[in-house]
């Protein structure tokens, strides 16, 4: 009986202490929802300050328990959705329900891209990897064309290609500037003759945003897009400013302007205007060589772009651009009257005449046809000291795209193609093979393809696209390109499991493409008919968005990316340094890496920051060999903040590439005193930017702030280029260092001040 009793007692002391406990404190319930459905499994609900908290169940519903009486301040987020944020006061005891409806964050999650499948798609649900670049992200740093101002994008890398010239082209994950291929508004505007000019004079504010795709996308693009591809999309009318305007300048002389505006054209149509306009003209020698340390450019682009109103809103677009520029780069001496071609006084001279139209017209008809269009035509009249090369190039393209929804989880692409080339200049590359008596013979490129794509949506979790794609090239016969693309992501759609599989096709112009077959005093050598490269190209993205209860935004994208060449078209500095032997490898080569971004946004602070690590080499007989000018280790940094109440913000800017194989001019019976390796290397920029209420934006800064240049790091009395005081090698004695602008990896541009205006009127 006392054991009874004692236990009896025990209980209830027990449940009498867990009464007054639980005086005080009460539970919170409720759903999540968006559009009256319910989101299981993928929104949280906390009360803000507190431990309290947790993810709703396959339901949409979540419940705390515990929490003592007063009043909270409850937060509901999902990933795709505004956060809401409620006040609710609990009582001593018993239970409150607190209901959320979310809705669709369309600024954030619901991004559009369409350079990965060929038509608008979220971006969350793409089965291709595709970055979006804004127009804030290049604010963060101006530069005076989309050329420089990818320099800090991750796994993208302007090349310079030329000391002289300063022509260059942009690598993406290792792999050179032929085979990525660049687009404006989804048309292949930028290829062949224009590779190293063409991200030249786009007015930056008509740019709406830049896509990325890195890896094989050549079953919907063709030919150049090996590597990846860049898509430059320019606003429409509808969200265009009616009126915009920014001009900048810098301590070295560079003067940059882009005006913009929009105005209706009667009832039915919409137009806008850009034009561009840059202009440096300082002959700079810092480092004592008697050449220009960067190149004299004079360049006037006009863009134009008209939007006609259709029935049941059908789209029609016709735009067009004409570019006009002359650079000039070379000994400071230089007069364009006396030395242009000659002999005596050596300079580069490039005079560039460009015109380009492309539109869209959806045909009037239940089907979704469209009829997309674009011609170009590009002339070039240039000098490299005394090697004339002219120019002239005409590219037609026309595609039937056919996109037809089968059901709502099966849809299908399909698209006939043409794309003609006309290609002429004063080089071997279009003359007859009779070496005594050559006779013009410039080459006319036909090619039809067809294409079709076919994405499989198998449940909320997993997509399949599946394409392939036939052209027939009238030089080289028969193409086949196919792909496959698979995505995953987790019910909340917290992380996305992308796989990618491709293959593709280059068919090469020396001439067109490397500028170091026609500057300097090597010998080009086309040792036989270069045959088309081929490649088979795969890559694992994976991505992952992290949101945190102090309201911060994270986000990881990591990529590994392997692409395997046959007959790769490769420069061959070595077997004779005096030459530069064009030849297919004998082997193969591979370009392969990992890359990781990082995305973070938090009140007012964002961080867009990535590193990549690669290798790329080739192999022939054995012997397996880096391919120059490229590094191993790239990093890039974007950091900002903003000072909303002042109107202030900061950006910190910048990229760093690890040491690179070098073309030195090093035989058996001569070494090359400049340094067959690059050493590590950052450049890195500051800029403030000031807001005011009436439009008018003001910034400033520094670029360049370590004041890094390439010639710091050479032997003292050796020259970067070489020997620019007989670059035309009549009195180098045998055993010297020649002429040698092929010799370059970085910027020659040290420290300079900016300064800018920017106004835009809605």
């Amino acid at each position: 009986m006392r054991m009874n009793l004692g236990r009896f007692i025990l209980l209830l002391a027990a449940s009498m202490l867990m009464a007054v406990q639980a005086i005080g404190q009460a539970s919170l319930t409720g759903m999540v929802s968006s559009d009256d459905k319910a989101l299981g499994f993928s929104a949280t609900v906390f009360i803000e300050g507190s431990a309290f908290g947790g993810a709703t169940n396959e339901l949409g519903m979540y419940e705390m328990r515990g929490i003592p009486a007063g009043t909270y301040s409850v937060v509901a987020s999902a990933v795709g959705y505004v956060r809401v944020q409620k006040r609710v006061t609990l009582p001593a005891s018993g239970s409150v329900v607190l209901d959320f409806n979310l809705e669709e964050d369309l600024a954030l999650l619901g991004e559009v891209v369409v350079s990965g499948t060929m038509k608008a798609v979220n971006k969350l649900e793409s089965a291709v990897p595709v970055e979006v670049y804004t127009p804030r992200f290049f604010k963060a740093n101006p530069t005076p064309s989309v050329y420089e101002a990818l320099q800090t994008v991750n796994g993208v890398r302007p090349q310079v290609n030329c000391a002289v010239c300063n022509t260059g082209d942009i690598h993406i994950n290792g792999l050179e500037g032929p085979y990525t291929m660049v687009l404006i508004d989804g048309m292949p505007i930028v290829s062949g003759l224009s590779t190293v000019y063409g991200l030249n004079g786009i007015p930056a504010s008509l740019i709406e945003r830049v896509e990325v795709v890195k890896g094989p996308a050549s079953t919907l693009y063709g030919s150049e897009a090996v590597g990846g591809l860049i898509n430059i999309l320019t606003k429409q009318t509808t969200n265009a400013p009616r009126i915009a305007a920014d001009v900048f300048g810098t301590t070295w002389g560079e003067v940059n302007a882009d005006v913009a505006a929009t105005f209706n054209a009667g009832k039915r149509a919409e137009t806008m205007v850009g034009v561009n306009r840059f202009y440096f003209g300082q002959r700079i020698d810092n480092d004592g060589d008697g050449f220009t340390d960067m190149t004299l450019q004079d360049r006037l682009s006009i863009f134009n772009k008209w939007n006609f109103k259709r029935a049941q809103n059908r789209v029609f677009t016709l735009a067009a651009r004409f570019v006009q520029e002359e650079r000039f780069g070379g000994d400071v001496d230089w007069e364009e009257a006396e030395h242009r071609g000659g002999n005596e006084v050596y300079g580069e001279s490039i005079y560039t005449d460009r015109w380009e139209a492309f539109g869209v017209y959806e045909l009037p008809m239940e089907e979704h046809v469209q009829v997309q269009f674009s011609a170009n035509g590009h002339a070039q009249n240039s000098v490299y000291g005394e090697t004339e090369y002219i120019a002239d190039q005409r590219i037609g393209f026309g595609q039937l795209l056919w996109d037809k929804a089968l059901g709502a989880h099966h849809a299908v692409l399909a698209g006939l193609t043409m794309r003609y080339t006309y290609y002429d200049d004063n080089t071997p590359a279009t003359a007859t093979a009779d070496s005594l008596a050559p006779q013009n013979l410039p080459t006319h490129t036909y090619l039809p393809g067809v294409f079709v794509q076919n994405e499989l949506s198998i449940n909320s979790q997993n997509k399949l696209l599946v394409g392939i794609r036939y052209d027939r090239n009238s030089l080289h016969g028969n193409i086949f390109t196919p792909r496959l693309n698979y995505k995953w992501n987790s019910l909340d759609k917290l992380n996305t499991l992308r796989v990618s599989f491709g293959t593709g096709y280059r068919v090469a112009n020396v001439f067109t493409e490397d500028h170091a077959a026609l500057t300097g005093a090597r010998e080009v050598i086309i040792a036989e008919d270069l045959l088309p490269e081929t490649s088979i190209n795969g890559n694992v993205n994976y991505v992952r968005r992290i949101y945190t209860r102090d309201e911060a935004i994270i986000g990881l994208d990591a990529t590994v990316f392997y692409t395997h060449f046959d007959n790769k078209i490769f420069p061959d500095y070595d077997t004779d340094p005096s030459q530069i032997r064009y030849t297919n490898l004998e082997g193969f080569s591979v370009s392969q890496g990992v890359s990781l971004n990082v995305d973070a946004v938090k009140e007012g602070f964002k961080l867009n920051a990535g590193v990549t690590a690669m290798n790329v080499f080739s192999e022939q007989q054995g012997v397996r060999e880096r391919q120059p000018l490229t590094e191993q280790f790239s990093g890039t940094w974007s950091i900002g903040y903003a000072f909303d109440r002042a109107g202030l913000s900061i950006d910190y800017t910048g990229y760093v590439y690890s040491p690179m194989d070098l073309p030195t001019l090093t035989t058996e019976d001569f070494v090359d005193p400049r340094p067959a390796q690059s050493p590590w290397y950052s450049i890195q920029n500051l800029q403030c930017t000031k807001r005011f209420d009436n439009g008018l934006t003001c910034y400033a800064g520094a670029k360049n702030l370590l004041n890094w240049t390439p010639w710091d790091h050479l032997p003292p009395g050796v020259s970067y280029m070489g020997n620019t005081q007989d670059p035309f090698e009549q009195n180098t004695p045998p055993g010297e260092l020649v002429f040698d602008p092929a010799y370059v990896y970085g910027p020659n541009q040290g420290i300079r001040g900016f300064i800018g205006l920017r106004w835009a009127l809605n």
